[in-house]
Order: structure tokens, then sequence, then C-alpha cells
């Protein structure tokens, strides 16, 4: 595959096919009563994550934990029993949208994803940056420096949820600018 600029977003792999309809075809080719609503629908360059709210559990539990036992049982049963139904949707998503497909569950406090892709990250760092990856790895935060690179990722997403957000939506407002504007090609 060649190397290109695509849409303002840096040099990426070559195109692959808009997924700006994933969520609506998601919506359509389910199977009904798998997921209390419409999945969660959350698309990248790789992948295409899938995650659904089962029906909610009707017997009582004695405690946080017992309940939270029985969320991740329900979830394993869900995991279990589509299995086959959740590869051939998956087989037609990847061809139509040229990326893997990942599945997950909700049900209370608890969620689960299923086999979802880990893409390779390649990025040159300095001396104090790779000091704070090792620094991870020697406080055994983290087993390896692409370990600690992960967890430092995580915690900024998790820190900067809102601020990517608003760059996100900032980023799609030029994307629809520069749509419009003359074609110099």
């Amino acid at each position: 595959m060649g190397r290109g600029w695509r849409g303002g977003r840096g040099w990426q792999q070559a195109e692959v096919p808009s997924a700006d309809d994933a969520a609506a075809w998601f919506g359509g080719r389910l199977p009904d009563g798998w997921f209390t609503g419409a999945p969660e629908v959350t698309v990248d360059r790789e992948e295409i994550i899938v995650v659904g709210e089962l029906p909610a559990l009707s017997e009582e539990h004695a405690d946080d934990a017992a309940r939270a036992a029985a969320e991740e049982g329900r979830i394993s049963r869900f995991r279990e029993e589509t299995r086959d139904e959740r590869i051939e949707i998956a087989r037609q998503a990847e061809h139509r949208y040229q990326r893997k497909v990942a599945w997950g569950a909700r049900l209370g406090g608890t969620k689960a994803l299923f086999t979802t892709h880990s893409a390779p990250v390649m990025t040159r760092l300095r001396q104090p940056e790779r000091l704070v990856l090792d620094t991870l790895v020697d406080a055994g935060v983290a087993r390896s420096r692409s370990d600690a690179l992960a967890w430092a990722v995580r915690l900024v997403g998790e820190h900067a949820d809102t601020w990517l957000g608003e760059l996100r939506e900032a980023m799609s407002k030029v994307d629809d600018l520069r749509s419009k504007g003359p074609d110099l090609a």
C-alpha cells in the first residue's frame, strides 16, 4: 500500500472507505433483541468497535460483588451464544469498510470488549521521553516501553476527553470547509 496525505490528518496508509454510515449499517444489520437500543459504534482508521447494552438482570443479588459477577456471566453467555453470527456480520463489515471489527457488551456497571485489534505505532522519542517510559517500567507500572507508552496514552485520553472531543469537532469543521473549497488537482 502506498502512503499519502489524507484529509489533512497526517501521513497514513492509502485511503480506506468512509465509515460515516457504520452506526446506521450495524443498526440495520444486527438481529433484533441483541441489545436494548442502538449499539455504540466507534470507528478509527484500523478498527470498528460495536458495543451494545444487554437487557437488565431481573434477579436480586446479595451485594455489588455478586451483581458484578452476574453481569460478567451474562456478558460471557452473550459472547458465546452470538459468536457465529457476530463473525459473519464482522466479515461483511470488514469487506465493506476495510477495517477490523471488534465487539463488546455493557450490562449495568460492567463493560467487556471481545478480541479488539492492537495496531502497532512507530515513534521516535528523545532521552527525556524515554526516561519517563523507563521509569514506568522500572516501577512495575508497565512491562515494557511499549506498554508504558500505551498506559500514558490511555491516561491522557481519560484526562483530556473533553479537549480531544473539541479537537475532533474542530478537525471535522476544517474538513468540511476544505471540501467546499476550490479543487486544485
